[in-house]
C-alpha cells in the first residue's frame, strides 16, 4: 500500500534494528484519513470470506480495526490487556509477550461476544516474532471460532512471526512489509 509506505518513510523514526515508531500517524496519533484507507484496503482484501467478527488487541490495532469494521459492516471485538470490574464472566484469556514493553501480559475477550458460529478476521498494527497474532488466535479457537485470516497494517519480515504464521497455514495479508531498518532506514519487500 503505497500511501502507509510514504506515510512510514516521512514520519517513522526508527529506533533501532528492530524497532520502528510509527506514533505520529498509528499508534498515538491516529492518521483518521490513512485509516480509513487501511480500513478499505482490508475489507478489499478479505470482500468475500464470510468475515462475521474482526478482533485486535488494545491499544494500537483498534484505529485499523474499527475502519475495517466500518467498511465490512462487522462487529470489533479488541482483547483487553487489563482487568476491568465489567469483564467478569469466564473468559477466553491468552498470554502475549510484547517485545516494545518487554513484559507478558495477559489478554481476555468476552465468550459473549465470540462464539462458534463466527468467522473472525485478526487484525493488528504489528507483526514481528508473531505473539500477538498467537495470542488472538489461541483465544479464537478457545471460543470454537474459525478464522478467516490476518491484516497486518505494518509486518517486520526480518523476524520470525510471518514464517510461522505461514507454516501453521494462516492467511496473512500484511500492508507494508519491511525488510528492514539497518542504518536507521526503512526498507520494503514490496
Amino acid at each position: 500500500m503505497h500511501a502507509l509506505q510514504q506515510k512510514i518513510r516521512e514520519e517513522g523514526i526508527v529506533l533501532s534494528e528492530q524497532v520502528l515508531k510509527v506514533d505520529a500517524f498509528l499508534n498515538h496519533q491516529i492518521d483518521p484519513q490513512l485509516m480509513h484507507a487501511i480500513g478499505a484496503e482490508f475489507a478489499r482484501r478479505f470482500e468475500g470470506t464470510g468475515v462475521t467478527k474482526i478482533v485486535t488487541l488494545e491499544a494500537s490495532g483498534i484505529a485499523p480495526a474499527v475502519m475495517t469494521g466500518l467498511i465490512m459492516g462487522v462487529p470489533v471485538i479488541f482483547a483487553r490487556k487489563h482487568a476491568s470490574l465489567t469483564l467478569t464472566e469466564h473468559l477466553l484469556v491468552a498470554e502475549v509477550y510484547s517485545f516494545t514493553k518487554q513484559h507478558n501480559s495477559m489478554v481476555a475477550i468476552s465468550p459473549r461476544h465470540l462464539g462458534a458460529d463466527d468467522h473472525v478476521l485478526i487484525i493488528d498494527d504489528f507483526l514481528a516474532n508473531g505473539r500477538a497474532a498467537q495470542a488472538l488466535i489461541s483465544i479464537i479457537q478457545q471460543a470454537g471460532a474459525t478464522l478467516a485470516g490476518l491484516g497486518i497494517v505494518i509486518e517486520k519480515s526480518f523476524q520470525a512471526g510471518r514464517a510461522e504464521l505461514d507454516a501453521q497455514g494462516y492467511r496473512v495479508e500484511s500492508l507494508a512489509r519491511v525488510s528492514s531498518l539497518a542504518s536507521g532506514r526503512v526498507t520494503f519487500l514490496d
